[in-house]
């Protein structure tokens, strides 16, 4: 996978994953770690999806720790 966010490949601090992140409104492009649950694959976060409930599964990179002390997931694309 091809990030947007430039990987380190000598540590594993800040990584690709796919996740179910709650979004009432799918216009931002980060999220705070709250709001993200990491999954163990790709299809697992699609069978997670709740679109319902506003929890929609995304390929994610992150945590990056924000200037107001936050980590930060960054969306890469959404899988729906």
């Amino acid at each position: 996978m091809m990030s947007r966010i430039p990987l380190d490949p000598y540590t594993d601090l800040v990584e690709e994953h796919f996740a179910v992140i709650y979004a009432p409104r799918r216009h931002r492009d980060r999220f705070p770690e709250n709001c993200v649950q990491i999954m163990a694959s790709e299809q697992a976060a699609r069978e997670a999806e709740d679109t319902e409930k506003n929890v929609f599964a995304a390929r994610v990179v992150g945590p990056s720790r924000s200037s107001e002390g936050l980590r930060l997931y960054y969306l890469e694309a959404w899988l729906s």
